[in-house]
C-alpha cells in the first residue's frame, strides 16, 4: 500500500495561513506604524467615518455629506486605489472586502490562482491606502474599519441603521431583487461586514458606544441623517450625543 504524502505547497500554504492568524491582531497596529511615522496624530485631518447597515443608506449619505463639505468621499473606490497602488486585480479586492474570510479561500485560494488575495494582506493594504487619503485633507470614508485606524479626536465616527424591512425594501429596489433575494443580500453583507470588524478590529459592529452618533435612517431620512451629520461637523458643541440620536430615531 503506497503511503499518503502530504502535498508540500499544501503544507507550506497551511503554514502560512496560521501565521497569518497569529499576526492578525497586529495588522492594524502594523499599517499605522508604516504609514503614520513623522505625522504626529494632531496635525492629521478631519474626517467623517460612516458605518452602516445594509440598505440603511450609508453610500448616499456619504455623498451627500461629501458635496456639502466639499471633502472627497472613500467608498468602493477604496478597491481601485488598492488595486493602482499595489497592482492587483480590482475584481479579486471584491472577494476579500468587508466579507467573511475562509480559510480554505485564504489557503487554498492564493495557492491556485496567485491573482487571489488573502483577506490578511488586504486588510494590510487597506489600512494603508485609508490612512494615506486621510493624510493631506479632509475626507469621508464609508465602512472598512477607517474609525478604527484614525485618531478619535480628529474625526467623527456615525453609524448608521434602520428596521430589517425597511432595508430589504430599499435594497430590491436599488437591486431589482425579490423579497427573499434581497433579505438574503442584506443578512448575508451584514454578516460579512461583522466579521470583518470582529476579526480585524475587535470591535462589536453594533455596538453604540463606538459611534459619536447613532442615526435611524427609516426616521430620520437621508437628508435629516445629512444634516445630523453636517451639525456634528461644523458645531460639534451642538451637536447631539448618541444617546440622544439614538433616541430621537427610535
Amino acid at each position: 500500500m503506497k503511503s499518503c504524502r502530504e502535498d508540500p505547497k499544501i503544507v507550506a500554504a497551511a503554514e502560512r495561513q496560521m501565521q497569518a492568524w497569529a499576526l492578525s491582531q497586529q495588522i492594524a497596529q502594523q499599517a499605522v506604524r508604516q504609514e503614520g511615522t513623522g505625522l504626529p496624530a494632531a496635525q492629521l485631518c478631519k474626517y467623517v467615518a460612516i458605518s452602516r447597515q445594509t440598505g440603511a443608506g450609508g453610500s448616499e449619505v456619504a455623498r451627500l455629506v461629501g458635496q456639502q463639505l466639499g471633502w472627497p468621499v472613500w467608498d468602493k473606490n477604496l478597491l481601485e486605489r488598492v488595486a493602482e497602488r499595489y497592482r492587483l486585480d480590482r475584481t479579486m479586492l471584491e472577494l476579500v472586502d468587508e466579507t467573511e474570510s475562509s480559510w480554505v479561500y485564504d489557503v487554498l485560494g492564493t495557492w491556485m490562482d496567485c491573482r487571489i488575495i488573502s483577506h490578511e494582506k488586504y486588510v494590510s493594504y487597506l489600512m494603508r491606502v485609508i490612512l494615506a487619503v486621510s493624510r493631506h485633507q479632509p475626507c469621508v470614508l464609508v465602512g472598512r474599519g477607517a474609525q478604527f485606524l484614525l485618531p478619535r479626536d480628529r474625526g467623527l465616527a456615525v453609524r448608521l441603521v434602520a428596521p430589517l424591512e425597511v432595508r430589504v425594501q430599499r435594497v430590491m429596489q436599488q437591486r431589482e431583487l425579490s423579497a427573499s433575494e434581497a433579505r438574503r443580500y442584506v443578512e448575508e453583507t451584514d454578516r460579512g461586514r461583522a466579521e470583518f470588524v470582529k476579526r480585524f478590529f475587535h470591535h462589536d459592529i453594533d455596538d453604540p458606544t463606538l459611534y459619536d452618533l447613532v442615526i435611524n435612517t427609516a426616521r430620520q431620512g437621508i437628508e435629516g441623517a445629512v444634516r445630523q451629520i453636517l451639525l456634528a461637523v461644523c458645531q460639534p458643541e451642538q451637536a447631539p450625543t448618541s444617546a440622544a440620536a439614538g433616541r430621537a430615531s427610535e
